[in-house]
């Protein structure tokens, strides 16, 4: 098959299981509406969980950063792009979060790979939960070691596969709070596992970190719970971008030295550090904000609750609205964008197949009323089972 024919053949595939996916240029999608066409919609699509990207001392933190540094870091941290603002806020997130050392990645996906990248061998065995992220999931594929996936959330399967002959390391692999289904990962009962055996865990806490926990430091200070290895973005509800690696000194020197990702990439603007800076004081005030959100997903299901749909059992900003079918799912999305409502059909390979969602979510910028739109039209397009 050549590559013509191989390319037209995946993209024939996605169209006739109703996953083709298409990015649509719309204006705002960090807010809670947005513009399309000329039309504002109500978002529920935005992981901006404590509507921080537009917060204006974070936007001129960025503005005063591009002024002192410059729009671009000059190149890798290993040669030039490293500077007196990476490192005063690698301290500063390590310190806040009890960790020795933290190392910032330009995102998530690029620090789960360039972490399990490092330090998985040949003999290690990865251990991971079945939903866990793409990013994670994939590292673990390409690692030498071997991948081993636990149920969802089970720290009994977890134990049992801990059982399995391993001539090298095991490493334990979940996320905080898992982006598509939005539960929580049992993490104490998970690193008490893992430890059992000798292993460490790694958590992924991209869509914990600033929301849950003392100040919002996350999942794992929520449960008391100190991973060995810790994955925070500020992408979601600190309204930036990038990523940090939290771990202990001799563990953050070794990937100094052998995480591609880190290496041979150009660093972060330092402007773009300067936000996160701005970004994590007002995660560390954001007592309200937090207040807020939670009161926004008390309404959300209290409103939904009785009107037919199957959500999944989430206390988290993450809200599935599980559909099953890929076409329903797109139908029902295209008739809440026809009722003012952006939200977006998740389907498979993203989730497993037959799982199609739309995965609401739900931030401290919405109001109450906007809250009871999205049940009025949600009400208006409900179907039977």
């Amino acid at each position: 098959m050549s590559w013509s024919e191989r390319i037209a053949q995946g993209l024939q595939s996605r169209r006739q299981a109703d996953a083709y996916r298409r990015r649509l240029a719309i204006i705002g999608g960090n807010g809670p509406r947005l513009q399309y066409r000329g039309r504002q919609y109500l978002n529920f699509s935005s992981n901006d969980y404590l509507g921080l990207a537009r917060n204006p001392d974070i936007i001129a933190a960025w503005a005063e950063g591009a002024s002192a540094h410059g729009v671009g870091s000059g190149g890798s941290g290993h040669v030039a792009g490293y500077s007196e603002a990476h490192r005063d806020l690698e301290q500063r997130l390590a310190g806040w979060l009890g960790y020795e050392r933290a190392l910032l990645f330009n995102a998530g996906y690029a620090a789960n790979q360039g972490l399990i990248a490092a330090l998985v061998a040949k003999g290690d065995m990865v251990l991971a939960d079945k939903l866990s992220h793409a990013s994670l999931l994939e590292a673990a594929v390409l690692s030498p070691g071997q991948l081993r996936r636990f149920h969802h959330n089970d720290a009994g399967s977890l134990r049992q596969l801990t059982r399995a002959e391993c001539t090298g390391n095991r490493l334990a692999i979940t996320e905080g709070i898992f982006s598509m289904d939005g539960d929580s990962a049992p993490l104490a009962a998970l690193q008490r596992g893992i430890a059992d055996a000798g292993g460490w865990l790694l958590v992924d806490d991209a869509h914990g970190f600033g929301v849950v926990g003392e100040q919002g430091r996350g999942s794992a200070w929520q449960q008391g719970c100190h991973p060995e290895l810790l994955v925070v973005t500020f992408g979601k509800a600190a309204g930036v971008a990038g990523a940090a690696v939290l771990c202990a000194e001799p563990v953050a020197e070794y990937l100094l030295q052998y995480a591609r990702h880190l290496i041979y990439s150009t660093a972060m603007p330092p402007a773009q550090v300067c936000a996160i800076d701005a970004s994590l004081d007002a995660i560390i005030r954001g007592d309200g904000l937090r207040a807020q959100l939670g009161r926004n997903i008390t309404r959300f299901r209290a409103g939904a609750a009785g009107l037919g749909y199957r959500l999944a059992p989430s206390a988290s900003a993450i809200q599935p609205l599980l559909v099953g079918e890929n076409g329903r799912a797109l139908e029902l999305t295209e008739s809440l964008r026809e009722r003012g409502c952006w939200l977006t059909a998740i389907r498979p390979p993203t989730v497993p197949v037959g799982g199609a969602r739309l995965r609401i979510t739900l931030t401290a910028a919405h109001q109450s009323a906007d809250i009871d739109c999205l049940l009025e039209a949600l009400a208006d397009v409900r179907r039977p089972a």
